[in-house]
């Protein structure tokens, strides 16, 4: 079995970010940058199927030189093989990863597509839906469960829904993005993390694979959310309800 899981670099989830003075991004200098923490959940099931099923668990990224430093991490959680696509931040769009994905499963021929629900920084949510769409593969988003069945030919997925816990069955190859709850990411050991560094890594870029760079999404500007305002405090309920309506405009 062959199984391709993406990761991505992302700013420090707990980092106190700051805007660029003209709102086209976050200012990165002196913020750390780390594996999506939903792609490490993919990660994670990937090496735990893979060690239940055997096969090869192949870690993709889209990304700059930097995000070879996210590759080797999920080498050394286990996966065999590393795979980035050359691309910037600044110049993607989830369907336009989507659409490189898609072209690397023709050369790849995986059973099984393992992804972050959404990634947190642009969480967006996208890319995993549209490779399935591209693909015409059978899907199972937000997954907290995940079993082969029938012999490795078949995936059934629990997944969260409002109304509580539904299971999917499908037969593979498909796609699967994964949930917080799906497991808990093991750290990386030493020795894994020096065999890491020996493990290979393919570059290829969208031109390679044939994708159209051109975007279907361009974000116009980022801007901070209003200060926090300090509280003020009322005399009574009258004063409260009066409030709310005509300052909170909540009633």
């Amino acid at each position: 079995m062959k199984i391709l899981v993406t990761t991505k670099r992302v700013s420090d989830p707990g980092a106190k970010i700051k805007l660029k003075p003209d709102g086209s991004g976050v200012v990165e200098d002196g913020v750390d940058m780390k594996p999506n923490p939903f792609c490490e959940n993919a990660i994670e099931a990937a090496i735990q199927l893979q060690e239940k099923h055997g096969g090869e668990v192949v870690v993709v990224t889209v990304g700059g030189a930097d995000a070879e430093q996210t590759l080797r991490a999920a080498l050394a959680m286990g996966a065999d093989r590393g795979i980035r696509i050359e691309g910037s931040d600044t110049a993607l769009d989830g369907d336009l990863v989507a659409r490189a994905l898609a072209k690397l499963v023709e050369k790849e021929q995986p059973d099984l597509f393992l992804l972050g629900k959404q990634a947190v920084d642009g969480d967006s949510n996208q890319v995993g839906q549209l490779l399935a769409e591209y693909l015409g593969w059978p899907q199972a988003t937000f997954a907290s469960a995940i079993e082969l069945t029938a012999g490795g030919k078949s995936a059934k997925v629990a997944r969260e829904v409002d109304g509580g816990i539904e299971t999917l069955e499908f037969d593979l190859p498909g796609v699967i993005t994964a949930d917080l709850r799906l497991n808990e990411p093991r750290f990386a050991s030493l020795p894994n993390i020096m065999k890491a560094k020996r493990k290979t890594i393919d570059t290829t870029t969208l031109a390679a694979l044939g994708v159209d760079s051109t975007l279907k999404v361009r974000t116009l500007g980022l801007e901070a959310p209003p200060g926090r305002q300090s509280g003020k405090k009322v005399a009574d309920v009258a004063e409260l309800v009066a409030k709310l309506r005509s300052e909170a405009k909540v009633l």
